[in-house]
C-alpha cells in the first residue's frame, strides 16, 4: 500500500509539474506573439496624413503619450527636474533683460519666448510678435507635417517663399509637430521629411538614404534640431555644414559667404543670430561617441504589457531619469540628478559671464563711436563682436544647458569671454585715442584695461 501510494503521489506531481509547464510555454508563446506586433492596423490612413487624431485608431497608446507634449508647466516641478528649459513659455526677455541689448535691432530683441512641447509649436510660432505678414514659410519648415505635403504637390522653393500666413489663411496650415513629420501612415516606418536636413548630408557626402534604423531614429530629430540659415535671395533654407559641425566650422561657412542675420543697433557688428543646434553640439560630446542618439534619452523604450514600445512623451530625461539614463549609468536616480543639475549649473554660471562681458564690450564700442572712431578703425572691435555673440548664442539658443557636450559648451563660453574682453580692450584704445568718454562700468574695474 505504502508503494502504490508513492507511486499515485509521483503521479500526481509530475502532472502538476506538466500542467505547470505547460501553462508557462502557452504564456511564453502568447507573449511572442503579443511582442511581435508592433501595431494593429484597423484603418487605412492617407499618405502624410497631418491629422493626429486619425492615426489615434492605429496607434492609441503612442497618441496618448503624444498629446502630453500639449501640457506645460503643471507637467515641469523646477525644484525637482532644475531650472533651465521646461514646456512653460516665458519671455526670455522678461527673464534676462540683457537679451534686448543684446539682440538690439533685431526681431529678437522684440519677443523672444522659451518654447513647449512640440503639440504647441505651431500655435507659439504663430503667436510671436516678430512673425510679421511678410516672414517666409522657410521658418514654418518644422512646425507642421503638412508641410512635407506642401512641398509635395508643388516644391520646397515654393514653400519656402510662400509668406507664413499666406500658408495659414490659404492652404490651412493648422496641424502642429506630429506623428507624420516622423513615420510612415500605413507601415509607421520611420522616415526624414525635412529637404534641407538630406541635402546637407549629400554636401557632406553622407545621404540619409543609407542609415540603418537606429540611425534613422536620430535622423527624425536632427532634421529640425539644427542651426539653420536661409538664403538671402530666395528663403532657401540651408544648413552651414559644408565644413563641418563645430562653432569654428560653422563660423568659417558663414565668414566666407559673408553672411548675416543683422546689423546690431549699438556696436555696428554683423552679427550671425543662431537657432538651436542641439544635434551640432550633441556630436561633439560623449554620447554622440557613444552612438547614443536623441531617442534614446528622450523617448526611450518602455515596456506595455510584454511589448516593448518607444515612449512618444517627448520630454526632458530629467522627468525619466530610470528609463533615460539609469539603463547605462549604474548609479542611484538622486546622483544622476545632481550630476546633470551641475554640469548645467555651471554652465549657466559661464553664461551669465560672457553676457556680462558681451555688455561691456557693446558700451565701450558705443564709447568708441559717441568719441569719433571711425568704420575702418571699429572694425578689429566689430569682429570680436560677431566671435563672441555667435559663441554665447549658440550655448543660448541650445536646449540642454550644456549637458549635450559640457566641455564643449565650456569651451565655446570661455571664448567667447575672452572674445567679448578683446574686443572691449580694443575700443577702448579707440576711446583713448579720441579723447572720449568711457561707459559706467557695471561689472568690472576698467583701471586694468587702462594701463
Amino acid at each position: 500500500m505504502a508503494g502504490t501510494g508513492r507511486k499515485w503521489l509521483l503521479f500526481l506531481l509530475s502532472l502538476i509539474a506538466t500542467i505547470l509547464i505547460i501553462t508557462l510555454l502557452v504564456d511564453i508563446f502568447e507573449k511572442q506573439q503579443e511582442a511581435r506586433l508592433t501595431y494593429i492596423k484597423i484603418k487605412e490612413l492617407q499618405p502624410g496624413e497631418p491629422d493626429p487624431a486619425e492615426w489615434k485608431t492605429n496607434f492609441p497608446q503612442q497618441y496618448a503619450d503624444y498629446m502630453k507634449t500639449t501640457d506645460t508647466e503643471t507637467l515641469f516641478d523646477y525644484s525637482k527636474y532644475g531650472r533651465y528649459g521646461g514646456s512653460e513659455a516665458f519671455s526670455k526677455l522678461e527673464k534676462d533683460p540683457r537679451m534686448k541689448r543684446l539682440f538690439a535691432g533685431y526681431a529678437f530683441g522684440i519677443d523672444y519666448n522659451e518654447e513647449r512641447g512640440h503639440m504647441n509649436a505651431l500655435n507659439d510660432m504663430l503667436n510671436i510678435k516678430r512673425l510679421g505678414d511678410k516672414k517666409p514659410g522657410s521658418c514654418m519648415t518644422c512646425k507642421s507635417p503638412q508641410v512635407p505635403l506642401f512641398m509635395e504637390q508643388y516644391s520646397p522653393a515654393e514653400f519656402y517663399m510662400t509668406p507664413v500666413k499666406e500658408l495659414v489663411e490659404k492652404h490651412d496650415f493648422k496641424h502642429s509637430i506630429n506623428c507624420a513629420d516622423c513615420h510612415d501612415a500605413n507601415t509607421a516606418e520611420i522616415k526624414v521629411t525635412r529637404p534641407a536636413y538630406m541635402e546637407a548630408m549629400e554636401r557632406r557626402g553622407t545621404p540619409v538614404s543609407g542609415d540603418d534604423h537606429d540611425r534613422m531614429r536620430t535622423n527624425t530629430c536632427v532634421q529640425c534640431h539644427v542651426e539653420y540659415y536661409w538664403q538671402k535671395d530666395d528663403n532657401y533654407l540651408t544648413f552651414p555644414w559644408d565644413k563641418g559641425y563645430t562653432i569654428e566650422s560653422i563660423e568659417a561657412y558663414y565668414d566666407e559667404i559673408s553672411f548675416a542675420d543683422w546689423v546690431h543697433a549699438e556696436s555696428g557688428a554683423p552679427l550671425v543670430k543662431i537657432q538651436h543646434p542641439e544635434h551640432e553640439l550633441w556630436s561633439t560630446g560623449i554620447h554622440a561617441r557613444g552612438d547614443v542618439g536623441c531617442v534614446d534619452c528622450h523617448m526611450p523604450y518602455k515596456r506595455e504589457g510584454s511589448v516593448k514600445v518607444t515612449d512618444h512623451w517627448i520630454r526632458s530625461p530629467l522627468m525619466n531619469l530610470t528609463n533615460a539614463c539609469l539603463t547605462c549609468h549604474r548609479e542611484p536616480e538622486n546622483e544622476m540628478r545632481d550630476r546633470i543639475i551641475e554640469i548645467q549649473d555651471r554652465t549657466y554660471h559661464l553664461l551669465d559671464r560672457s553676457e556680462t562681458a558681451i555688455i561691456d564690450m557693446i558700451d565701450m564700442i558705443v564709447a568708441a563711436q559717441n568719441a569719433g572712431a571711425t568704420d575702418e578703425e571699429l572694425t578689429e572691435a566689430r569682429s570680436f563682436h560677431r566671435k563672441a555673440h555667435i559663441r554665447w548664442d549658440f550655448i543660448s539658443a541650445e536646449n540642454s544647458m550644456g549637458f549635450h557636450s559640457p566641455q564643449e559648451s565650456v569651451r565655446m563660453l570661455g571664448d567667447a569671454i575672452d572674445y567679448a574682453r578683446q574686443g572691449e580692450l580694443s575700443a577702448l584704445k579707440l576711446v583713448h585715442k579720441y579723447g572720449g568718454t568711457l561707459p559706467a562700468k557695471k561689472s568690472g574695474d576698467l583701471s586694468m584695461l587702462s594701463k
